[in-house]
């Protein structure tokens, strides 16, 4: 048997094997894993995505591949700010059900916007070059990967 407070494993018959964590392996557990600010990543992707605008105007020459690639970048930037800006708004926390709700709530208000801006492009941008603004919405987006790699860890691991 595992030592996890949990087992997925219940065998039909058998009485409920859950049990919640205790005040300390909560702590613990927060400790040995930190979660990454929303607003951090927010401010990468902007870094990211002036960075590749800038790299696709140097590389190509040419103002409307730069803003191509710019326009990608902020399909991803602008509703990763609303978004975080939602979780991180005073409803958000009030308990877990409304937690909840509005992390699916502005993660369908993200990914709506993000359509929208996407379908606009091409009356927003003069001379759009989709290839530019794809790389620049894909680079910009990996920065959340980015970020847990570089997101702080306790160097030793506890077993609790």
């Amino acid at each position: 048997m595992n030592s996890w407070p949990y087992d997925d494993e219940v065998k039909a018959g058998e009485p409920d094997t859950f049990k919640p964590l205790s005040a300390e392996q909560a702590r613990r557990l927060r400790e040995q894993n930190p979660s990454v600010p929303p607003w951090k990543v927010v401010v990468g992707q902007g870094i990211v995505g002036i960075l590749v605008a800038l790299a696709a105007w140097g590389l190509t020459a040419s103002r409307s591949v730069g803003w191509s690639a710019a326009y990608g970048a902020l399909a991803v930037v602008l509703p990763a700010a609303i978004f975080a800006r939602g979780l991180t708004g005073r409803f958000a926390s009030l308990n877990a059900g409304t937690a909840v709700f509005g992390f699916f709530l502005w993660e369908m208000v993200k990914l709506v916007l993000t359509v929208a801006m996407l379908i606009a492009a091409p009356n927003l941008v003069v001379a759009l070059s989709w290839p530019a603004l794809l790389v620049g919405l894909v680079l910009t987006m990996k920065v959340y990967w980015v970020a847990l790699l570089f997101a702080p860890r306790n160097k030793q691991r506890r077993v609790g």
